[in-house]
């Protein structure tokens, strides 16, 4: 039986790292988080949500509850808005691709220890 440090663990565990960021779906997932960042639409609409947040922050505050619910039902609005840009889908999908291969990951390498450990 193979015996480790933990320095030998951590370096492989780097190793992993750069492996895993030079697969396709964490670079498409980079590539689409980069055009999201930069996009105005976005960033546009991203910015009136904080607004309305604000301002539903400071209307809860003065206990007018009409219009924190005017102002939550524009931020739900406006969330959809963002949720339908096809540049948003993009990168949810490149999101759960990246994740999806994350967890296949995680899921082999507990169990590879839960069954070495076992024995």
């Amino acid at each position: 039986m193979l015996t480790y440090q933990k320095e030998d663990i951590i370096a492989k565990a780097h190793e992993l790292k750069v492996a895993l960021q030079a697969t396709e779906a964490v670079e498409f997932y980079r590539a689409a988080e980069a055009k999201i960042n930069t996009n105005q639409k976005v960033a546009a609409k991203v910015g009136d949500i904080k607004k309305l947040q604000k301002e539903a922050v400071n209307l809860e505050h003065y206990q007018k509850f009409g219009a924190v619910k005017q102002t939550e039902d524009g931020i739900d609005a406006l969330t959809a808005e963002i949720d339908h840009l096809p540049i948003v889908q993009e990168f949810r999908r490149s999101q759960e691709e990246a994740n999806d291969l994350l967890q296949a990951i995680t899921h082999e390498i507990s169990y590879k220890v839960t069954s070495q450990l076992q024995k």
